[in-house]
């Protein structure tokens, strides 16, 4: 059955179903992940927790096109994605997919502004020089970052660069931000702050997918899964529509 209910006024951003991942060597067959039904709607913020090699890490990288599942299909806004090509998988990756990761990969040479213009760079839209500068400091505006424009990585703090991590996730409107780990490489306050923030954000109306072993910010999604063993195992499908 797949997580959650749509009802007819719901977008589908995200759509997994069947979807089963196997790692196979010489003599050794892994069922990383089995049979796995989610759902995740324009607007939500879902949190994926449960036990180290319970199948967080691949269930993550496959919802970022970033590994293909071995059976089952998986859709985003109306497209089937499972089989793509490596190339094609990069091109949707890049326009739907923002990404925030626990180490921030940050890029040390480039300033603040350039970090965040990269994936409209490397969009298929042809984005001007003005437009990436106004989208830029929109972005590093919402997470009270655009006074270091012109900062390298190296003059900030973690929690900083965490920052201007999330506002290059959003920069080209992705379909959804998947968040992972966001705080395990922060100070407690630091952590705490970048957490306001996503809750923030879709507060206003940004779609989140989360992946965090700590239970307390696990629990300030809307839903909550729990994976054990490559399953889906609990969920809380209490969720606020309107």
């Amino acid at each position: 059955m797949t997580v959650g209910a749509a009802s007819p006024q719901q977008v589908v951003k995200l759509e997994m179903i069947g979807i089963e991942k196997v790692f196979e060597t010489d003599d050794l067959e892994t069922h990383a992940l089995k049979d796995i039904h989610l759902t995740i709607y324009e607007g939500d913020y879902v949190s994926i927790s449960g036990p180290s090699g319970c199948g967080k890490s691949t269930l993550l990288s496959i919802l970022g096109l970033l590994d293909t599942p071995t059976s089952g299909k998986y859709i985003i806004e109306g497209s089937d994605v499972s089989g793509l090509t490596y190339d094609k998988a990069a091109e949707v990756r890049n326009a739907k997919i923002g990404f925030i990761f626990q180490s921030f990969n940050l890029i040390d040479d480039l300033t603040v502004f350039d970090n965040v213009a990269l994936p409209l760079r490397y969009n298929n839209h042809q984005w001007s020089d003005n437009e990436i500068t106004d989208r830029v400091q929109e972005c590093l505006s919402l997470v009270g970052m655009e006074h270091r424009l012109y900062h390298k990585p190296n003059q900030l703090s973690g929690g900083q660069q965490q920052r201007v991590a999330i506002a290059r996730a959003l920069v080209a409107q992705p379909a959804v931000l998947l968040v992972d780990e966001p705080t395990g490489n922060l100070d407690s306050k630091s952590g705490e702050q970048v957490m306001d923030l996503l809750a923030k954000l879709n507060a206003n109306g940004t779609t989140i997918c989360m992946v965090t072993h700590d239970a307390r910010f696990a629990e300030m999604a809307k839903r909550k899964l729990n994976l054990l063993d490559g399953k889906i195992v609990a969920k809380d499908s209490l969720r606020k529509v309107g």
